[in-house]
């Protein structure tokens, strides 16, 4: 049974969700639910609504990442989400699993990124090349151990797949990632990337705001510890 969400935070404006693997944001051709319709049913129980609820998307996971995704509730939030992530002035941090440790302990990727369409995956370039775009991230080890490593993960760019195409470009392909060389599945058909927190200014109340998602039991369990 496909675990639910979890509500992480609620105002007037604004819903953020802890989107479990395996759920998709919008609905796909599988027809399973997808977040989206899991939120408008939300909200149109609790707060008895007689028609649809309003609920926009400002932001994608891809569908076998868990964590954190906010919605909007009304449309000025929605115009206003949109242009903070635009203007980058969003603050993402994941958290991701690997078996293979990446250069350093700490350190920067920075590579090209274009997009196979037809295998729907990204296709990492060291040097630019015409149709790439350019792509950065931070990265920290938190913890290794029993040949496990866990990586904070600081995106600077939203470009497609990028955390896993990079982070598999650089020797450490992400837990369960089969897509990007992993060479074997979870039994979820999760990949072990985590959408840990955002921080970004609320956009009608003007005040920090910081969302944070608390990790799935599966990295709880390969890193017990952490």
């Amino acid at each position: 049974m496909q675990q639910q969400p979890e509500v992480l935070y609620e105002d007037n404006h604004l819903l953020a969700l802890n989107k479990p693997a395996g759920m998709p944001v919008q609905g796909d051709q599988t027809g399973d639910e997808h977040l989206l319709q899991w939120a408008a049913a939300y909200l149109k129980q609790k707060y008895h609504k007689p028609g649809d609820a309003f609920v926009g998307l400002i932001h994608r996971l891809d569908r076998p990442v868990s964590g954190v995704v906010v919605l909007a509730k009304t449309s000025k939030a929605l115009t206003r989400m949109n242009e903070l992530f635009r203007s980058r002035n969003i603050r993402k941090e994941y958290i991701a699993l690997t078996t293979r440790p990446l250069p350093e302990q700490e350190g920067r990727l920075e590579h090209f990124l274009d997009k196979d369409i037809k295998n729907n995956r990204a296709i990492v370039f060291r040097k630019e090349k015409p149709g790439a775009k350019t792509a950065m991230l931070e990265y920290q080890l938190l913890e290794h151990r029993d040949g496990r490593f866990l990586y904070r993960v600081l995106p600077h760019s939203g470009r497609f797949h990028q955390i896993r195409a990079q982070l598999a470009f650089s020797g450490a392909p992400i837990v369960g990632d089969l897509k990007y060389g992993y060479p074997v599945p979870n039994p979820d058909k999760s990949i072990c990337l985590h959408a840990a927190s955002l921080r970004f200014t609320h956009p009608i109340r003007n005040t920090a705001l910081e969302i944070d998602a608390p990790l799935p039991q599966v990295y709880l369990r390969l890193v017990p510890r952490f």
